[in-house]
Formats: C-alpha cells, sequence, structure tokens
C-alpha cells in the first residue's frame, strides 16, 4: 500500500478512474452486443440506429480516454464491416 500522501491520493484516483472506465467499456460492450443480436436475427430494420449510438458511445469514451483513438477506429471499422457482410449476405440470399 501506498506510504506517502500523494501516493495515497494517486491511489483514490486510480480507483475512481478504473470505475468509471470499467463503465464506460461495459457500455461499448453491450451497444456491440444489441447490434451483433440484431445481425444474428437478421432483423435489419434498425440496424443503422444501432450502429450510429454504437459510434457515439465509442467516441465518446475515446475522448474521455477510456480507449485510445485507434482502438475506437478498429472497433468501429470491425462493426461496420460485420454489418456490410451481413447486410450484403442478406441480399444475396433474397
Amino acid at each position: 500500500m501506498a506510504k506517502h500522501k500523494s501516493a495515497e491520493k494517486r491511489a483514490r484516483q486510480a480507483e475512481k478512474a478504473r470505475i468509471r472506465n470499467r463503465s464506460w467499456k461495459s457500455r461499448i460492450k453491450t451497444s456491440a452486443k444489441k447490434i451483433l443480436k440484431t445481425i444474428e436475427e437478421k432483423d435489419f430494420s434498425n440496424i443503422d440506429e444501432l450502429f450510429r449510438s454504437f459510434v457515439s458511445v465509442v467516441d465518446r469514451a475515446a475522448g474521455k480516454g477510456v480507449i485510445k483513438r485507434n482502438t475506437a477506429a478498429r472497433k468501429k471499422s470491425r462493426m461496420a464491416k460485420r454489418i456490410l457482410a451481413a447486410k450484403t449476405a442478406q441480399n444475396l440470399s433474397s
């Protein structure tokens, strides 16, 4: 455990940040799961809206420093590719 007063304060701050970051990461995962579930069910009626909200959550998390900018870009890109692939497969099968 920390001995110096400043180290104790940093430990308190780090714990608050950890909890805050965990909350944001959970939001990202929940938003992604909603999209993946929609893709799995092949229900593309509100997929664009879900993707917009996913991008919003990821961008806000990146803006707050919870995840890095490149990580945010990678998550958005991969999700967009999945959605496009699913839509393409849907169009080809119908």
